[in-house]
C-alpha cells in the first residue's frame, strides 16, 4: 500500500536503509530461553513475578515472559500500583512485595544490587545475540530471564540484495550492544546503533540527512513514528502498531520484508514509464 505516490520518486535517489530491530527484523515476539534464579528463588517464583509484572503490559518482552508462563502452567496475577519507565522497565506491588522488572539500567536506577554472577549471564547471553531482563522483589535479586530473538526468514535475502544495489545498511535499537552487533553481524549489515532510548531513532535518521544521505526507515513500533516522520521513505508492515501504520508512506501489507525489494523494482518501472511518457509527449507525431 503506497499512501503517497512521490515516494516512488525518492526511492530512486535512497542510498541508506536504516532497519528498526525489535518487530522488523526480527519476529515482534522473542522467547524465552532459559531462566536463572538467584538468592535461593526458583524458577517457578522468577516467572511467577515477572508474568505478574507484565500481566497488563503489551509489549514482545512481556508477551514471550507470559507466554512461557502458560507454557510452564503458571496463574497469572494481578499486579498493583503499576508503574512503566518507558525503555527500561516496570514495577508493581504483587503478594505484598515491589517487583521490578528491566534492564541493569533500570534495576540501578531502583537502586537494586546487580551481582556480578548476573552480570556475567547477561554478558555471556549477548555473545549469543540474546538479551536478559532482571527480575527484582523489593530490591533483592530474583533472578533474569534469558531472551532469544527469532530472526524473520526473509531478512537475509532482503539485506543481501540491498548490498547488491550499492545501499548502506543499519540496524538501530534499544536493546543492548553485544546481541544488536550479533545480529548486525549475522545479517552483513553495514552499522548498528545500540542502547538507544526511543527517541533517539529520529535524530539518527535526521543525522544521516544532515550528512546528504537518503534514508529510508523501516519500522513497527510506538516508538518508530518520530523516525518514520523523519524518513525520506518510511516504511512499515501490516500488523505493526497503528502509530506506525498511520505514520509510514508504504505498508507492506503481507508483513513481509521480501517486498521492499519489488518497492525498489516498482520506482525504476515508475521512472520508465515517465521517461517514456514524456518522450511519447513530446516527440512531433
Amino acid at each position: 500500500l503506497i499512501k503517497d505516490g512521490t515516494v516512488l520518486e525518492r526511492l530512486l535517489e535512497i542510498d541508506t536503509v536504516v532497519f528498526d530491530k525489535t518487530g522488523t527484523l526480527t519476529l515482534e515476539q522473542p522467547a524465552v530461553d532459559r531462566l536463572h534464579p538467584y538468592n535461593g528463588f526458583t524458577e517457578e517464583t522468577l516467572l511467577t513475578y515477572a508474568a505478574a509484572a507484565e500481566h497488563r503490559q503489551t509489549h514482545p518482552v512481556a508477551r514471550a515472559i507470559l507466554a512461557a508462563a502458560e507454557q510452564h502452567d503458571i496463574p497469572l496475577y494481578n499486579i498493583e500500583d503499576t508503574f512503566c519507565e518507558v525503555g527500561y522497565g516496570v514495577k508493581g506491588v504483587f503478594d505484598g512485595k515491589i517487583i521490578s522488572i528491566g534492564s541493569i539500567r533500570f534495576m540501578e536506577m531502583e537502586e537494586i544490587a546487580v551481582p556480578d554472577t548476573v552480570r556475567c549471564v547477561q554478558e555471556n547471553a549477548a555473545k549469543h545475540g540474546h538479551s536478559v531482563v532482571m527480575v527484582a522483589a523489593d530490591k533483592l535479586m530474583v533472578g533474569a530471564i534469558e531472551l532469544r530473538p527469532t530472526v524473520r526468514e526473509e531478512v537475509a535475502d532482503v539485506t543481501a540484495r540491498l548490498r547488491q544495489r550499492g545501499i548502506t545498511t543499519y540496524i538501530v535499537s534499544g536493546d543492548h550492544e553485544y546481541p544488536t552487533r550479533a545480529l548486525a553481524e549475522q545479517l552483513h549489515i553495514d552499522h548498528y546503533i545500540a542502547e538507544m532510548l526511543p527517541g533517539q531513532k529520529s535524530e539518527i535518521v535526521a543525522g544521516l540527512r544532515e550528512e546528504g544521505k537518503k534514508v529510508c526507515f523501516i519500522g513497527d513500533g510506538i516508538n518508530d513514528a518520530p523516525a518514520l516522520k523523519e524518513a525520506d521513505v518510511s516504511v512499515s508492515l501490516r500488523g505493526a502498531t497503528s502509530a506506525a501504520v498511520d505514520t509510514a508512506q508504504v505498508i507492506l501489507m503481507d508483513g513481509s520484508l521480501s517486498n521492499i525489494i519489488d518497492l525498489f523494482y516498482a520506482s525504476q518501472d515508475f521512472a520508465a514509464a515517465q521517461k517514456k511518457n514524456l518522450i511519447i509527449t513530446t516527440v512531433p507525431a
